[in-house]
């Protein structure tokens, strides 16, 4: 059975463990380190103290008067007691050039030889030692005593061991209380510090904040949703592939400002605003993104989490759908009118007027078939021919009258693979449906459509997106109504998400010119609205009927069809 030494869980706790060992460390490693030095100080000092006083005596005059006196202890033992008390050593010993003590701390010394070397100290010379004597271990130094440079004795000064060992001792406390009081004090800032980071961590350990960021990593380059969080100062911190793709963004661009990634003006002010946005609808060049911010706080602002969905291919389905419930919503009607006009037939023949019944039903049969005629006439492109049937009916039932204008000329097969029928319902349903809202309830209430192709224009078309270029053919979209028109001061903003003369409370607000402005764009296009000329707007779309290889399809292309088949 082993121990085992617990270890702190949280990344905090391990910090402040190693955080505490070092400082300790350190302390006492210093500690150690200053006791030795100050020890080895401490014997320096004693040497030099007792080199001084036994200098001093051996000096002093009085010292050399008495030496030469008959009885010289009678003299210098209570001198030398006395420098003892005033120099603060341990001994004073002065003795004759033989080494014979005339003087010592026990009188019962006196008279005795001096124990230690004096060699050199009989040869003038003062020197310092460190010997054991009949004190026990001491520091001092041997001085002679000169007359006229001759020897008449010797002085030697010392300070015991023990005592220079009892002061290092007194400095190590001294130490060792200032070295407690740093590791407290240490102890204390790395306590406030670990705290601080234990917020910040969770609590979490090394082990599972490395788990978290390689799960963080992995989910962040899984999630299709676009994930794209901002700094307080709104500059980019962080972006998953799905952000980059659906903002089209590319490069390293962690660092840069929302201001300078080159995103639409009305996206980059959802990101930039302060308060919560919630799904929001914004367009980019290619794509119908529902934006969500939310602030990151935490006493202070610290940031903005952004996520995007893309709803693109949502939208065009919903387009469809609209258009769709805008068919059955008329085939209904039909239906009634149907039913009204074959109970008008049955109630002819049931009067024995069957001559009218017959051509009752059959001038209604000719003014539909006439309709049909018209339009397949003019648009036989299956797509727009039957949206153009289906908005004839919508707007019929709302009192506007749709008509295909004469110049109007679209084949079966023109439109070439990179033009799907998807983005012919938004571009051409979205301006039929504008220009319906705009004419209802006007005296007249008409609607204009024209659809054909041309030669493309060689310079650019003020109002929208620029042309892709001169050279081979273009698809003309053009819608006309009888309404108020568009403000001049309007043009540039009609095409932009949000902006719509419709009520506060009507649904869709202007997204529907906006989605039209896209699509042309995607397919290098140009979109600009005009006065009509009996008054109201003109909208008109051009697109490019080269394929990607820069050559026009050929009219039986069967791609167009596919693509015509696939929405009808």
């Amino acid at each position: 059975m082993h121990l085992r030494v617990p270890r702190p869980r949280s990344l905090a706790g391990q910090l402040f463990a190693m955080q505490a060992v070092l400082i300790a460390v350190v302390v006492a490693g210093y500690a150690l380190f200053t006791y030795i030095s100050d020890r080895g100080q401490a014997q320096d000092a004693a040497g030099r103290q007792a080199r001084a006083v036994s200098l001093a005596i051996a000096d002093s005059p009085s010292v050399l008067e008495a030496i030469g006196s008959p009885d010289p202890t009678a003299r210098l033992q209570p001198y030398a007691v006395r420098v003892m008390r005033d120099t603060d050593v341990d001994f004073v010993t002065i003795m004759d050039p033989e080494g014979i003590r005339w003087t010592h701390p026990d009188p019962g010394q006196i008279g005795r030889p001096f124990r230690g070397h004096i060699e050199r100290a009989q040869r003038g010379q003062t020197f310092t030692e460190t010997y054991t004597g009949t004190l026990g271990p001491s520091v001092r130094a041997v001085t002679p005593v000169l007359d006229d440079g001759r020897v008449v004795g010797l002085v030697s000064a010392g300070i015991k061991v023990e005592e220079i060992s009892k002061r290092a001792q007194e400095q190590l406390t001294a130490l060792l209380g200032v070295a407690a009081g740093a590791l407290l004090l240490g102890a204390v800032g790395t306590y406030v510090i670990n705290a601080r980071l234990r917020r910040h961590t969770h609590g979490m350990n090394a082990d599972e904040l490395s788990r978290m960021h390689d799960y963080h990593q992995a989910a962040l380059h899984a999630v299709r949703e676009g994930l794209l969080m901002l700094d307080g100062q709104y500059r980019v911190a962080l972006i998953n592939d799905g952000g980059r793709e659906l903002l089209g963004v590319a490069g390293d661009v962690v660092g840069a400002s929302v201001a300078d990634l080159g995103l639409p003006a009305q996206l980059t002010g959802a990101l930039l605003a302060s308060e919560p946005r919630v799904d929001e609808v914004h367009l980019t060049d290619r794509r119908v993104l529902v934006v969500n911010t939310s602030p990151v706080s935490g006493g202070e602002r610290r940031g903005t989490v952004v996520t995007l969905r893309d709803v693109t291919e949502l939208q065009s389905l919903m387009g469809e759908l609209n258009s769709e419930r805008g068919f059955t919503q008329a085939l209904r009607s039909q239906a009634h009118e149907a039913a009204n006009r074959l109970h008008t037939v049955v109630s002819l023949i049931e009067l024995g007027r069957a001559e009218e019944a017959v051509d009752f039903a059959t001038a209604e049969l000719e003014l539909a078939q006439a309709l049909t005629d018209q339009v397949v006439a003019a648009v036989s492109e299956p797509v727009l021919a039957a949206l153009l049937l289906g908005k004839t009916a919508q707007a019929n039932e709302r009192g506007v009258e749709l008509v295909v204008s004469r110049e109007s000329r679209l084949d079966d097969g023109l439109l070439p693979p990179s033009l799907p029928a998807r983005d012919l319902v938004t571009i051409l349903g979205n301006l039929v449906d504008n220009a319906v809202d705009a004419a209802q309830g006007r005296v007249p209430s008409r609607v204009t459509v024209a659809a054909y192709t041309e030669a493309a224009r060689g310079g650019d078309v003020s109002g929208a997106v620029p042309a892709a270029g001169g050279g081979g053919s273009e698809l003309v979209l053009r819608v006309s109504d009888t309404g108020a028109g568009v403000d001049p001061a309007h043009a540039d903003l009609v095409f932009q998400r949000g902006f719509s003369t419709k009520p506060a409370g009507e649904g869709g607000r202007g997204l529907g010119l906006a989605l039209v402005s896209q699509a042309v764009q995607r397919h290098g296009g140009t979109l600009t609205v005009t006065e009509a000329p009996g008054g109201g707007a003109r909208f008109e779309a051009r697109l490019p009927l080269n394929d990607p290889q820069g050559r026009a399809p050929a009219p039986d292309a069967p791609a167009g069809r596919r693509a015509a088949g696939g929405a009808v």
